[in-house]
């Protein structure tokens, strides 16, 4: 990441119940909690509870699981992938992989915070990320790298934008995505 970088807290986009969009499932969610922990509920809390939709309830419940076991298991297998020895706690000693696991669900429970990032659209830069703890490879002060990832950057999103693709994925793989 440079200066210019950011990153997302979890909160997936669910479609609206009348297609016309997306909302965020984590907010839909913590306002049912709300609602629900409320011991006087006011007339607009029992309509809104009342058209609730529990297959969709248990949609967005789903769609916020899966979105934290899918970061979880990324930063175990590529993150923590080479994190085999202790640095702060405990310095020296070996990482096990449940340690590995514990730390990504940590981060993950964090990301996922809707309460403590108030929104998905809110992007969160290095600053943030290192209140995580999270170890960033910061290429600011690298300016030729700096410069290369920023112009295939431009390159590829001016790329997108012409042919009115809304993203890009880049695989591995041989076969065309």
């Amino acid at each position: 990441m440079d200066y210019s970088s950011s990153l997302g807290p979890i909160d997936p986009q669910v479609m609206v119940p009348d297609g016309s969009g997306y909302i965020p499932a984590l907010g839909y969610l913590d306002k049912v909690e709300e609602i629900t922990k409320k011991t006087n509920l006011s007339p607009a809390d029992v309509v809104f509870l009342k058209s609730l939709d529990l297959a969709k309830l248990a949609l967005y419940e789903q769609a916020r699981d899966l979105s934290i076991d899918l970061l979880k298991n990324w930063l175990v297998q590529y993150k923590f992938k080479d994190w085999n020895v202790h640095r702060t706690t405990n310095p020296g000693s070996p990482v096990t992989p449940d340690e590995k696991l514990q730390r990504a669900e940590e981060i993950a429970g964090a990301l996922s915070n809707h309460k403590k990032w108030f929104s998905h659209g809110r992007a969160l830069n290095i600053a943030k990320l290192k209140e995580l703890r999270l170890e960033i490879d910061d290429y600011s002060s690298d300016e030729p790298l700096r410069n290369a990832i920023r112009g295939y950057n431009d390159m590829l999103s001016g790329y997108n934008d012409r042919m009115g693709r809304m993203f890009h994925l880049h695989s591995s793989s041989q076969e065309a995505v």
